[in-house]
């Protein structure tokens, strides 16, 4: 018998579990019998055709015209050591998320009013979610492999953890909570603070911060953080991005210092939080360095369900007219975003496919045509603290003038799924390209690109 923390006996029997299956560690298992594909003792070299098709519109008839363009894509077979530096590394998703990971490298294990509790990777897209790779010849059932099995990847207990805060506090005490003793070993880097850009209660806990006003330095100092860890006319351009950095133009954000940085390391950079990081210049400046980056907004559960569930009416032939959310919380993104907000985007998409049922704009008029109407209501109650509580109302018109309304309230915690799962609810794209928010077709496109990685 062995006494935990809280003087609770845990038998011997309990101390141990086997791996959670989402957690294990699975051998890349796919051999291709194809000329489409190589494998040799370094890489797997793998042509794909991608067969799509040209529509013209002429005289009320759709011209098809089908296209096939190929494609050659390498992928090593050593999986490269990779770290994840994250900004805000002390605040709710950056401190979730290392308990998340060293509670799965260590396989901790602790009690709750439930029983004992096992550390998983549940909601994790690249850990829960399985392919459909074929049929099997010998019974004739469909063979389905996890996300993770189909390419040789990182496993997220194999991150190196490390990031920037403006609190210096560890992070088992920015979590309040010590269910994870590792945690523990975590501490911050210095971060940057710009009071101007960020919510005013966090000045009190700015104690850890990178010294002066230069943006200039603190390009550079983030630049060499990430190094080691390695062992109109403002921001519109590349070069004028840089100026401003290097004379603090007072339009440079803490973010975009830290996306600057990280570009110029040729390091991918994800924005996950909601504000204007990836400003114009910043954009060509990734693309001149060959650069990825992404974004915007982590997505939480409850923004994928709006437009899953706006998906799944339209394709049943109901007509959404009205998308109503009000949504309160104590923590700080409720502190920040108390306001009456309306928004669209989020099913552009899959109002554009179904003219049907949408009337389109005129051609000569600007605007995008008929649309559900979308409100959302946030308001901050310290009392609730992170803690989110959201009730949605979706209206939808049915046939004949019938009317169908659905009602769904939520709890949300633990936003983490959205880091782990379909991320991003405004997605970065190029200029003049149309935004994907349909999940069957984010999930298609998903599979798509590993099939055509492994041929």
């Amino acid at each position: 018998m062995a006494p935990d923390d809280s003087g609770y006996t845990i038998p011997e029997s309990e101390l141990v579990l086997p791996i959670y299956p989402t957690a294990a560690h699975c051998p890349h298992t796919i051999v291709m019998q194809s000329e489409n594909v190589a494998f040799t003792d370094k890489h797997i070299t793998a042509k794909f055709h991608d067969h799509n098709t040209n529509i013209t519109v002429a005289n009320g008839q759709y011209i098809v015209n089908p296209t096939t363009e190929l494609f050659e894509f390498q992928t090593k077979h050593q999986v490269s050591k990779a770290s994840l530096m994250m900004i805000g590394m002390g605040g709710n998703n950056g401190s979730t998320l290392c308990a998340i990971i060293l509670a799965n490298h260590h396989n901790v294990i602790w009690h709750t009013k439930s029983g004992i509790q096992q550390p998983n990777y549940i909601s994790s897209l690249l850990c829960a979610f399985t392919i459909h790779i074929g049929t099997d010849t010998a019974t004739g059932k469909d063979i389905h492999v996890p996300f993770s099995d189909v390419l040789p990847m990182v496993h997220p207990n194999n991150l190196i953890l490390r990031g920037w805060d403006i609190s210096g506090l560890s992070l088992d005490k920015a979590m309040e909570q010590a269910f994870i003793p590792h945690i523990a070993q975590l501490k911050p880097l210095p971060s940057i603070y710009y009071p101007n850009f960020i919510a005013a209660n966090q000045e009190a806990c700015a104690d850890n911060l990178i010294p002066g006003s230069d943006k200039q330095a603190h390009v550079e100092h983030i630049h060499a953080d990430i190094c080691n860890n390695l062992i109109p006319d403002v921001n519109d351009t590349a070069d004028n991005v840089l100026n401003t950095i290097k004379t603090s133009h007072l339009e440079v954000s803490p973010s975009s210092v830290s996306a600057v940085a990280t570009i110029l390391e040729d390091e991918p950079f994800i924005n996950s939080a909601s504000q204007n990081t990836f400003m114009p210049g910043i954009i060509k400046l990734a693309e001149h360095e060959k650069s990825f980056i992404g974004g915007d907004d982590l997505e939480l559960g409850q923004t994928k369900l709006k437009s899953v569930l706006a998906e799944f009416l339209i394709n049943a032939g109901s007509k959404p007219l009205s998308i109503t959310s009000y949504d309160h919380l104590g923590n700080n993104d409720g502190h920040n975003l108390s306001a009456e907000r309306h928004k669209s985007s989020i099913v552009d998409d899959m109002v554009d496919e179904n003219r049907l049922l949408f009337k389109a704009p005129e051609s000569d008029a600007k605007g995008k045509g008929e649309h559900p109407d979308h409100v959302m209501v946030i308001k901050y109650i310290p009392a609730i603290g992170d803690s989110k509580r959201a009730i949605n109302e979706y209206h939808s018109e049915i046939f004949c003038g019938g009317w169908l309304t659905i009602n769904i309230f939520n709890k949300c915690e633990h936003p983490l799924i959205a880091l782990l799962s379909y991320m991003l609810k405004a997605l970065l794209i190029k200029p003049g390209t149309e935004v994907i928010n349909s999940l069957h077709r984010q999930c298609n496109v998903l599979d798509a690109f590993l099939e055509a990685c492994i041929g």
